[in-house]
């Protein structure tokens, strides 16, 4: 690991620095695609690429990257005219016609190339790389090629970041403020086609779809804003290219280039499962804090209900009551009880027996009074039938915020009952009530 990361070795620094430069660019470009939602197109314009790479080869004679480069970016910009066509001007849909493109450029791509194959061409030999990548295949020239274009891309990005923002997340907007929104989609496109371009020689046009897409993805998961996004997956592309070039310098039968895949699609994993808010740790987390509080309030309300029919709302309830006045499952009942009693809101008198708490009880009166007030609101302004409104207001109470319940508190001009004539239990004593 330490020689590896002297960078003495000049084909570690080749490969790496090819490697880093490819996975921060197409991470970059990648962002965009990945939120304008046209993760397929990149998988249809890498697979596309190959008989422009191929074509390039026979005119050419040579494997220069500048003359491969151009080929597929021609191939890269021909595939997307196509799909546009077909999804614009023909009853195909988009998803099938990016799946005939990608069929049918790649197809041809592996037959210019089998062609090429048995032409006797010393000079076509490691032209099939372009299938799967080999990073460790690349040169100074190749770098050189690659820096040029990431300079390019990265500061096309920055100069026209804002615009590229507008279209991805709100094209009509876009265009109805004046922004020429076909022109910056044209040249978005361009990008995509280039970033996609030079990745091919590391993981091939097979694999290219994750280059691009993986790292945006996964950042995804760990912000809401563009910018931050937009530095998470350079990260990750930076890191991956990184270690996946490690990897490879420590086990030389490992190649290169799916090693990255293999490393995004990793760092992609580990977001998926413990990013703080989009993360299946986080909402499994969130609905069990939510399954939490709906099994409380419900035990509130049940507490609330026997009180207020008995006119005693700090009677010692026993369990059985509860099961009366609810369906309660047995586990949800007992667990909801000893965590309202752990919370203060509950006094447990003896076994079996529970009361409400000063803070329970005032607890319980605002559950009944969100309950309440959203079943007059759905009667009074929504026309709903009042024998129609409980369910729905079971479902709500358990998520309205203080300024919501001021806003409907308002809107309804603090009423005393709700549609079935029972009280509106308020805070404030000073509240007026039905007697």
């Amino acid at each position: 690991m330490s020689d590896f990361f002297t960078f003495s070795d000049p084909n570690v620094r080749l490969v790496t620095a090819g490697t880093i430069l490819l996975g921060i660019s197409a991470a970059i470009v990648g962002t965009f695609t990945f939120l304008r939602k046209r993760a397929l197109v990149g998988d249809a314009i890498a697979h596309a690429i190959l008989p422009g790479v191929c074509l390039s080869f026979m005119i050419t004679g040579e494997k220069h990257p500048a003359y491969l480069l151009v080929g597929a970016v021609l191939a890269g910009w021909l595939s997307l005219l196509v799909m546009d066509y077909l999804s614009s001007r023909t009853k195909l849909s988009t998803d099938t016609a990016i799946g005939a493109v990608l069929s049918v450029f790649f197809g041809a791509g592996i037959l210019l190339l089998t062609s090429i194959q048995h032409s006797g061409s010393a000079n076509q030999a490691g032209l099939d790389q372009f299938l799967f990548g080999k990073a460790a295949a690349m040169t100074q020239r190749d770098i050189w090629v690659f820096s040029g274009v990431a300079v390019v891309l990265l500061g096309l990005v920055l100069a026209f970041f804002r615009s590229f923002k507008l279209i991805s997340f709100d094209p009509a907007f876009a265009k109805s403020i004046g922004l020429p929104v076909r022109r910056l989609e044209f040249l978005l496109s361009t990008i995509t086609v280039l970033a996609v371009a030079t990745g091919i020689q590391a993981v091939g046009v097979v694999l290219m779809a994750a280059l691009l897409i993986t790292p945006a993805a996964a950042a995804r998961f760990w912000t809401d804003r563009i910018q931050v996004m937009i530095l998470l997956a350079a990260a990750f592309g930076l890191l991956s290219g990184l270690f996946g070039s490690w990897i490879s310098y420590t086990a030389p039968s490992m190649p290169t280039g799916p090693w990255i895949v293999v490393l995004l699609s990793m760092i992609a994993v580990v977001s998926v499962v413990v990013a703080p808010k989009r993360g299946i740790w986080a909402r499994l987390r969130l609905q069990r804090s939510n399954a939490r509080k709906i099994r409380q309030e419900n035990i509130l309300k049940a507490f609330y209900g026997i009180g207020e029919a008995a006119d005693a709302p700090v009677a010692t309830v026993a369990v059985d009551m509860l099961r009366q006045q609810r369906p309660f499952e047995d586990i949800a009942l007992q667990l909801g009880l000893r965590e309202l009693v752990k919370k203060g809101l509950l006094h447990k008198h003896k076994p079996g027996s529970y009361a409400l708490t000063p803070t329970g009880l005032q607890e319980s009166r605002r559950v009944v009074r969100l309950h309440r007030l959203w079943e007059l609101y759905l009667t009074e302004r929504m026309n709903y039938a009042a024998d129609h409104v409980h369910n729905t207001a079971e479902a709500i109470e358990h998520v309205i915020t203080p300024e919501v319940e001021a806003a409907l508190l308002r809107e309804l001009d603090h009423p005393i009952l709700d549609p079935h004539d029972a009280v509106i239990p308020y805070q404030n004593p000073s509240k007026p009530s039905a007697s």
